[in-house]
């Protein structure tokens, strides 16, 4: 192989608050040669999610902080540049979660093939990875809806949620999503079958749109966001509600604390369960939830939208676009 420079994402040093672009360095190295069951990665995509925001911090959370001056890792899907592997040839696509740079050299453990017959490589990141996945499970393994019931979901134009309200809609639920836009609410109703969408940023009252929106009620409520939003779920839990916490973005970068209003009597009175979870938590069932996700897609039932953005060096400007809630669906950058 001949000789390939690499160009890498290093966590400089740990956000405090909203992180900035001094917080990461770009640095530059020759490629290594791969040793005995390695694999040389090129790196196509890159998926950039909010959950990386607390690996940028030192607190104790389910998976290890990001290490200061080493390389950010995540979501990749790449081609195989060079294989001294037997289960690998060069021009195989793949996907694993490695690291932000250009080429990635590791154990061919690390990463699975992918077919691009069956879907387009960004699929495997969206629909067909983490995203899509994290709808599944949490919401038919912790949620749990039935035909009939309504589903609200929080921040139901991104990555996870646009997929936690088609998947409720196929179980027979009644679908609710929660975003920031006009269009995206449009978005939701007219091109994923959301019954209904309301602007949390526009809203005066988002108490009382919720109530209009949800007039039964709320039995499954599946939490994106946390914060005030998630507030005013909490007043119309129905009995026996089931609420999966997904994520809590509202807070992710804030410096003061997460305050709000109690909660405990609520779940008490209707008798509620919440859960936290991680796709970690299901990856011996991670095939179950590719093969009917697949299906749903294959059958047209799936819808999914993608915001992408060219070149490397936008890597880190596309991770603190999340904060700002500009894209539309899972957030990737194409870097080749």
């Amino acid at each position: 192989m001949r000789q390939l420079s690499n160009r890498s994402i290093i966590l400089k040093k740990r956000p405090v608050g909203m992180p900035t672009e001094q917080d990461f360095e770009y640095r530059e190295a020759p490629v290594q040669e791969p040793q005995a069951g390695q694999v040389v990665v090129r790196s196509i995509y890159m998926s950039v999610d909010p959950y990386m925001r607390g690996r940028m911090s030192d607190a104790k959370s389910y998976v290890a902080p990001y290490l200061l001056n080493e390389v950010i890792s995540g979501g990749i899907v790449g081609e195989i540049v060079e294989s001294k592997s037997e289960a690998f040839q060069a021009g195989d696509k793949v996907i694993g979660m490695l690291g932000w740079q250009l080429y990635n050299v590791v154990d061919a453990k690390l990463v699975r093939k992918i077919d691009e017959s069956v879907a387009p490589l960004s699929a495997y990141l969206s629909v067909l990875g983490l995203t899509g996945l994290t709808a599944y499970f949490g919401l038919l393994d912790i949620g749990q809806p039935k035909a009939g019931e309504t589903v609200v979901v929080s921040g139901a134009a991104g990555s996870v949620g646009m997929f936690v309200g088609q998947i409720a809609k196929i179980q027979g639920a009644r679908a609710v999503g929660i975003a920031g836009t006009d269009e995206k609410c449009a978005y939701l109703m007219n091109e994923l079958g959301f019954d209904a969408a309301i602007n949390y940023k526009t809203t005066k009252d988002l108490g009382k749109a919720l109530e209009e929106a949800c007039p039964n009620g709320v039995d499954v409520y599946f939490d994106n966001v946390g914060g005030t939003v998630s507030d005013a779920v909490m007043t119309l839990l129905n009995d026996y509600a089931r609420i999966p916490l997904c994520g809590a973005i509202s807070s992710y970068n804030s410096t003061d604390g997460d305050m709000g209003p109690r909660i405990q009597s609520k779940i008490i009175k209707t008798r509620s369960l919440m859960k936290g979870f991680v796709l970690g938590d299901y990856a011996s069932r991670q095939q179950e939830g590719l093969v009917e996700l697949g299906t749903w897609l294959s059958e047209g039932k799936l819808k999914y939208e993608e915001t992408i953005i060219d070149g490397f060096d936008h890597v880190i400007d596309a991770f603190l676009q999340l904060f700002q809630g500009t894209n539309l669906g899972k957030m990737l950058v194409k870097v080749s």
